[in-house]
């Protein structure tokens, strides 16, 4: 038993088991926890790796667009074309719940209706490798926030399982070993001393029963006395 005090009573012995017995079903039911929480991390990663290929694909489409652009546009130009941003966007926050983890849930709304609609410029002075890279970017956005949203998701489930995993050992290791161990000391404890209680009662038999032969024996010798003193007189 390491490191742990505990009094070899029967009243001790009867909590600590329910206290095994409660930390038991607490082990079990953790590493469900932990093994559903794995799986749904998996499942994130695996997710998680396909977007991000998809905006890093998407993002250098929009990088050599403007370059193209750079290229064929004067500097002053470009910055002209694109001083006045036309559509905006209104981003909210919720959560939803994952095996007791709440993830992030980000949406936006666009100002106008039409999310295409998103050039500040015409396109007489412009090029349109210009245009080709502002859709792009319009369109990566997106799936740049739901990269944003999965990836928290699964650094904030990564947490969680990390949390888990160390309980499930300390339950495993420590806490549930040290009560086994303490009842097993509890319970020889309390055979001993039954054994003992047991010897000393046989003890006490013993000698109460050596009591009684050595007065019966008295009484039979006072009598034979009392007999033989009858027969002389």
């Amino acid at each position: 038993m390491a490191n742990i005090t505990v009094n070899p009573t029967r009243m001790e012995l009867t909590r600590l088991k329910g206290k095994l017995r409660t930390a038991q079903r607490g082990h079990k039911l953790l590493k469900d926890k932990r093994d559903e929480l794995m799986k749904q991390f998996l499942d994130t990663v695996r997710e998680v790796r396909s977007l991000r290929a998809e905006v890093e694909k998407e993002l250098m489409t929009v990088h050599q667009s403007f370059t193209v652009a750079s290229a064929l546009m004067s500097s002053e130009a470009l910055e002209q074309a694109l001083l006045f941003p036309k559509q905006s966007v209104v981003l909210t926050q919720t959560s939803k719940n994952i095996m007791s983890v709440n993830v992030p849930v980000y949406q936006f709304e666009t100002k106008t209706k039409s999310d295409s609609d998103i050039f500040p410029y015409g396109f007489a002075a412009t090029s349109g490798e210009l245009d080709t890279a502002v859709d792009a970017l319009g369109r990566v956005f997106q799936k740049m926030l739901k990269l944003a949203e999965i990836e928290k998701s699964a650094q904030l489930m990564a947490e969680e399982i990390e949390k888990t995993r160390r309980r499930v050992n300390a339950l495993e290791y420590v806490m549930i070993p040290d009560t086994q161990a303490a009842i097993r000391y509890i319970t020889m404890k309390l055979d001993e001393n039954d054994r003992a209680t047991t010897t000393r009662l046989m003890k006490v038999k013993e000698m109460i029963l050596q009591e009684a032969i050595e007065k019966k024996r008295s009484a039979d010798l006072e009598a034979e006395a009392r007999y033989a003193a009858g027969q002389n007189g």
